[in-house]
């Protein structure tokens, strides 16, 4: 019997369509799971867009991060130092990164549950549009506790708590006009009323430019609809 004769095109081209096969079934494989990645990732997307006010997730807490649970009092506390609001993130309207989603996404696989209700912590503008400084992503654990997810975005400037410091209260901010008006005193030239000039005059002119800051002072924050620290750290209105 005779053995057929071996055509190396055919044999080429099988070998080519064997290849261009496994090549089809792995592409199909990488688009499933990339696929499947990309709606895992909107849906994470969604819920925190959503964040419809859950008050409690599922974590192990012996999985959790100690480090990144924090107390609602101490948030508040940091909220106030540094005019800081913490809300749900259905307010926030910058845009969320890909990392904080894929944070989530592992957390969930970990835990075995579905997260639900961030809140963030950010300067009040970011609630209302873009904004450079930093977000903090985080998720209720119950008891007023509250887990950090992710932060992202640049560091708050450093001298933002000290520029703070006169809208935690009204004492601090009738501090303030007392020594900006003081400094203003200070910088009229004597004799500029008066050929002479006496603690009586500078008192005088000292009170009439407190008067005048305060108003100022007054006008604005009525006007604007400004309030204290302690009052807007979770306020989700925007004349506050």
């Amino acid at each position: 019997m005779l053995l057929p004769k071996t055509n190396i095109e055919q044999k080429l081209s099988t070998v080519r369509k064997k290849r261009i096969s496994a090549e089809e079934t792995h592409l199909k494989e990488v688009y499933s799971i990339l696929s499947n990645l990309d709606n895992e990732l909107e849906r994470i997307e969604n819920n925190v867009t959503i964040s419809n006010g859950v008050q409690n997730n599922k974590f192990n807490i012996d999985l959790l991060d100690s480090d990144k649970i924090y107390h609602i009092d101490e948030i508040k506390q940091i909220c106030i130092d540094y005019r800081l609001r913490f809300l749900d993130a259905k307010y926030f309207k910058g845009p969320l990164p890909t990392e904080a989603l894929s944070k989530i996404k592992t957390l969930e696989k970990e835990h075995h549950i579905e997260i639900q209700g961030f809140k963030i912590i950010a300067p009040s503008k970011l609630f209302k549009l873009e904004d450079k400084d930093d977000p903090l992503l985080f998720a209720p654990i119950g008891n007023g506790y509250h887990y950090l997810i992710h932060q992202w975005g640049n560091d708050l400037h450093p001298l933002r708590r000290l520029l703070m410091w006169p809208f935690k209260n009204i004492i601090n901010l009738t501090i303030l006009v007392l020594l900006v008006s003081f400094l203003v005193t200070l910088l009229i030239p004597n004799g500029l009323f008066s050929k002479s000039s006496t603690n009586a005059q500078f008192w005088i002119l000292y009170f009439f430019m407190f008067k005048c800051i305060a108003s100022i002072v007054i006008f604005y924050g009525f006007a604007l609809s400004k309030n204290f620290n302690p009052a807007i750290w979770n306020s989700k209105y925007y004349n506050s």
